[in-house]
């Protein structure tokens, strides 16, 4: 009895041990498990051009977060956007399509600049697969604050509809133009702003010219001060889940405006002429000073960001990455030259030369990314929606784009290489451009003449694509020629069929 009794103890206690085991099994997973996904946060400038920073060798105008930014972080020197405009390079940065692919493929204006004629670009269609929708099925809470360009509401293409649980900002771009505008727009809803109306493209006589005439091209709210509010508003009321914030800025796409204490920072350090509106967009007393106080202000946003999420206590869970849509602008007041905007590259915005479409990308994650590194691999805007499924835990295939991941991670040896960048623009008389290697095909004027031949240039030795060498290069030419009959496919919209002769129109 005495054996059966003391058997039947550790029974007992093997019993009550056991419970116990299983009881703290829950909690030992929950503490394993888990690390908070990533936290993400993209922020897009509009038409900065590729020397616009310190960090890629600007000396006239002032961007410290930014260079602090990549300091901190990694730099990538051969990174391109999906378009040399705006609303095509949105669509495949949302999408991780190129040209080729995208839904959208030119900014196909609609409306008017007008309130009442406000009619946006060609709306992003409603079943599109978006990073947005991507990242919210994986438990993220998804907002954009800035500038979209695919659909104003009403239509398929709000934010809404494609996996955003948030936006403030610009549906349509041409209101995009006026940086003191009526209203923005808040989930769907009109927000308006203590601004008057005025003409964002009216002009000034410059015999007559007085400061009160370029003044009433200003106003009180300066839109993306409003934005970086609304962005650190739903930094605050997330901070305790993964978010994707993306943040495309306007900046320092024209108009030439910009709060009065940016403009004193310049103003006598250049010798510059007032623009009048001339060529379009608002007339500015002091255009260069104002043009770089744009991009200052965008500095200090970014800054703004980074300071946030350290005070969250998120800096080491959060990866922030900075880009823009397309290469300088053109026109009207800027003077790309003057602040060497696209680093001696050839081109500008709407353009397929280096200059309209190599940009500036720059990542930071503490502890994750190296610091002040610098990356020559060859990428492009499709790979963000690969990069970022990684990083919230999963891999997509569904993408034109490779996960910069391991190159991020300082992996190089891991980092798989595209074969070809590929590049199809149906405006500005359309064109194509092939990067295969160091080498780049440029085709322009192909809607006038199909049979246009091709410009070669070796990148590795000339960078600012001034030598042809396509005479001497035929195969190089035929892969090309290879590569643009694989990757077109027949656009939605007749007007971007430019390539299949069998359904393009002139």
């Amino acid at each position: 009895m005495k054996k059966a009794s003391v058997h039947h103890r550790k029974n007992w206690i093997s019993l009550i041990g056991n419970f116990f085991f299983f009881l703290i099994i829950p909690f030992i997973s929950m503490g394993q498990q888990i690390k908070p996904k990533p936290n993400i946060i993209y922020i897009y400038a509009d038409d900065l051009g590729y020397g616009e920073l310190g960090s890629y060798g600007q000396t006239k105008i002032k961007t410290p977060n930014l260079d602090r930014m990549a300091k901190e972080g990694m730099r990538f020197t051969q990174h391109y956007s999906g378009a040399p405009v705006c609303a095509p390079s949105r669509s495949i940065l949302m999408t991780g399509k190129h040209s080729g692919h995208s839904y959208i493929r030119g900014n196909y204006e609609l409306g008017g600049f007008a309130d009442s004629l406000e009619g946006g670009q060609m709306p992003l269609h409603e079943g599109a697969y978006t990073i947005a929708r991507m990242l919210k099925e994986r438990g993220y809470s998804t907002a954009l604050v800035g500038k979209w360009g695919m659909g104003v509401t009403g239509t398929t293409g709000s934010p809404l509809n494609h996996g955003f649980d948030y936006y403030y900002g610009y549906l349509d771009q041409k209101q995009a133009h006026n940086f003191y505008p009526t209203h923005l727009w808040e989930n769907d809803q009109w927000d308006a702003l203590n601004n008057h109306v005025f003409s964002v493209h009216g002009k000034i006589d410059p015999k007559t010219a007085t400061d009160a005439d370029f003044e009433k091209f200003r106003g009180k709210d300066y839109a993306p001060a409003k934005m970086t509010q609304k962005a650190l508003a739903f930094l605050e009321k997330n901070k305790n889940k993964p978010f994707f914030l993306y943040l495309p800025f306007p900046l320092p796409h024209l108009a030439l405006q910009a709060p009065d204490e940016y403009v004193k920072k310049y103003i006598g350090q250049f010798d510059e002429k007032p623009y009048f509106g001339e060529n379009g967009y608002a007339p500015n007393k002091y255009p260069l000073s104002t043009y770089a106080a744009m991009i200052n202000f965008l500095d200090d946003q970014v800054g703004i960001i980074m300071e946030k999420i350290k005070k969250l206590g998120l800096d080491e869970n959060t990866i922030i990455m900075f880009s823009s849509d397309n290469g300088a602008t053109f026109s009207a007041g800027v003077d790309t030259k003057f602040f060497n905007s696209v680093s001696g590259l050839r081109g500008l915005k709407m353009d397929l030369y280096e200059g309209g479409i190599r940009v500036p990308f720059i990542a930071r994650w503490p502890k994750k990314i190296k610091a002040n590194s610098v990356s020559d691999h060859v990428s492009g805007q499709f790979d963000i929606m690969a990069t970022m499924a990684e990083i919230s835990g999963k891999k997509i295939s569904n993408s034109d784009g490779i996960s910069l991941v391991p190159e991020l991670s300082g992996r190089k040896q891991d980092q798989q290489k595209h074969g070809f960048l590929y590049f199809e623009y149906p405006e500005n008389g359309g064109q194509l451009a092939v990067r295969i290697g160091n080498w780049k095909g440029v085709k322009r004027n192909v809607r006038n003449n199909p049979s246009q031949n091709w410009e070669l240039f070796d990148l590795s030795k000339d960078r600012n694509e001034t030598t042809n060498v396509s005479a001497v290069n035929p195969q190089i030419i035929s892969q090309i020629n290879a590569i643009v009959k694989r990757e077109h496919t027949h656009p939605h919209i007749l007007d971007w069929e430019f390539i299949d002769p069998k359904v393009s129109r002139k």
